[in-house]
């Protein structure tokens, strides 16, 4: 990407033709086709699957960097850098509907269907002897030896994690407004240092859940909503880390002023965000 090429005028950029695009779809199109050939046990699936990871990587490096590139040239004036904004607060806001839908669903179980399920009389002690309608409650095969998770312990530990991380990234950030790269730097590799503890605490709570409590995707709506509102927040907080972790490597470089460091500042943007869903997790799943 040559960043002269780009097209200018008082109030826009437009970056000349890039490859990337064409590379991002072949990367998705190895990736399927190599999980659809490893799932049904075909010969050469891993290996088109590992290709795909591969040219996605490829991709991500060398699209984010023409854009790092373009953004250090100067090459972005005020009318993209709000077009840069408009286009993060949508996709936060996407993103809030996602866990809105997850919360709802969790909502609908505990409220409403495990209720009316208990009034349904002799129908429901016919065709289900077991159940009683109260929160949790599990079905299967493994549902009389099932334990369900407790807020106090790892939970309370990771919860202060991420409230201490996003006090690490306001630090950062008022280092960065504050011209204190030194500041700045410690801050985010605080930051991302809490969000990788945070992560591995995780997953230790989950191999404990599976292993000791019997909680899995088996489980019940218990199991099935515990997995899919605290994986799916999970992955956010991995995706998080790593753009903080890229933003940490672009300060070592001495990138962003503080006139000038949206990137840094969308990075905070979705952080923050993060620790939100996580206190609403943390009370609605686990204390509730």
């Amino acid at each position: 990407m040559n960043v002269e090429n780009g097209v200018h005028d008082a109030h826009y950029f437009v970056p000349s033709p890039s490859r990337w695009p064409i590379v991002g779809a072949c990367a998705l199109f190895c990736l399927g086709l190599g999980a659809a050939l490893s799932i049904n046990q075909v010969g050469g699936g891993g290996w088109i699957l590992l290709a795909g990871l591969g040219i996605l990587l490829w991709m991500l490096r060398g699209w984010f960097g023409d854009v790092i590139r373009e953004s250090e040239a100067g090459a972005y004036g005020q009318q993209v850098d709000y077009s840069f904004r408009w286009g993060m607060s949508w996709f936060i806001f996407s993103e809030i509907m996602f866990f809105a839908a997850f919360f709802g669903a969790l909502f609908y179980t505990r409220t409403i269907s495990v209720p009316e399920l208990g009034l349904m009389g002799d129908t429901q002690q016919w065709l289900w002897p077991q159940f009683h309608a109260e929160w949790p409650q599990a079905t299967g095969p493994k549902a009389a030896s099932y334990v369900a998770m407790h807020p106090l312990g790892l939970p309370v530990i990771n919860t202060a994690l991420l409230l201490s991380s996003g006090a690490t990234l306001t630090w950062a950030h008022w280092g960065l407004l504050q011209q204190n790269r030194k500041v700045l730097s410690l801050g985010l590799a605080l930051t991302v240092l809490l969000g990788a503890l945070f992560l591995s605490l995780q997953a230790y709570e989950y191999h404990h859940a599976w292993t000791q409590l019997n909680l899995t995707l088996a489980s019940g709506a218990y199991g099935a909503t515990f997995y899919l509102l605290t994986g799916f927040h999970g992955l956010h907080v991995l995706v998080g880390t790593l753009i903080l972790a890229t933003m940490w490597f672009r300060v070592q470089r001495g990138h962003f002023t503080p006139q000038h460091h949206f990137g840094f500042e969308a990075a905070a943007w979705y952080w923050h965000f993060v620790d939100v869903v996580w206190l609403l997790l943390f009370v609605l799943v686990y204390c509730m």
